[in-house]
């Protein structure tokens, strides 16, 4: 299957995890495939483990320069951009006496702030026919203790795939938000929690979902291809949820 032949994909946040799953796939399916990250360690490791077109570039979502660099970098290589995968952000779970302003920002900076810039400061490489997918998450309808933060900006970003559907349709553009449950990521690891903390959320959570187990990155990835290929080019400004039946049964 050919379905991203002669397309160019950027996913933000794609050395690892459901980032990394998405970039096998896509390449898989003939797209010419571009990652982000913040560290060039981890994208070396990450394009040494695709066997396909995959190229990695340091960009920080959280810097406002770092988008500008990246937007300006691929124009000057005369580069387009047929699919984008909004996929970079972080996730802490704290209680709310435990937040403080730093983690707001931090947050919100990258999960909201780089996702919108990203947007913006790509547009000129983008034309008819382009798929900007959001990776959100069920967090943003659940009321998970702990994720007030990371749930609202969540929220807001399932907002702006409407608002940016409607914003960007008549240049022929496709904005849909893909919202996972749990997934097996590295995520996990990096919520500021202890090992410890870490087993007992993972268990109350696999707890809570209807199919009995956490979902695969590769899952997620064959998700976010729907939403890339013209297979869902009837579907804009839509959610696509993939939770195991988490906030849905």
């Amino acid at each position: 299957m050919n379905k991203l032949a002669n397309k160019v994909a950027l996913i933000t946040g794609g050395s690892s995890g459901i980032g990394l799953a998405t970039a096998k796939a896509f390449a898989e399916e003939g797209a010419e495939v571009i990652i982000t990250g913040r560290n060039q360690a981890s994208l070396d490791k990450a394009v040494g483990e695709l066997e396909h077109r995959v190229t990695g570039i340091v960009s920080d979502t959280a810097q406002l320069t770092d988008i500008e660099q990246l937007a300006a970098d691929l124009q000057s290589q005369g580069k387009r951009i047929d699919v984008l995968f909004l996929n970079a952000g972080i996730a802490k779970l704290v209680p709310i006496e435990q937040t403080d302003e730093a983690l707001y920002d931090e947050t919100f900076d990258i999960n909201v702030k780089g996702l919108y810039f990203t947007v913006k400061h790509l547009l000129p490489l983008m034309g008819e026919g382009t798929s900007i997918i959001i990776n959100a998450s069920i967090n943003a309808y659940i009321g998970m203790p702990n994720s007030s933060v990371y749930a609202a900006s969540k929220a807001a970003v399932i907002s702006l795939a409407r608002t940016l559907s409607g914003e960007l349709v008549d240049r022929g553009i496709r904005v849909n938000a893909l919202s996972p449950g749990p997934i097996n990521t590295p995520i996990f690891s990096k919520m500021g929690m202890s090992e410890e903390q870490l087993q007992q959320t993972a268990a109350s959570i696999q707890q809570q979902v209807p199919m009995g187990r956490f979902g695969r990155p590769e899952e997620i990835a064959q998700a976010a291809l729907f939403l890339a290929s013209d297979d869902s080019s009837f579907v804009i400004g839509a959610e696509l949820v993939a939770d195991g039946g988490m906030s849905t049964l």
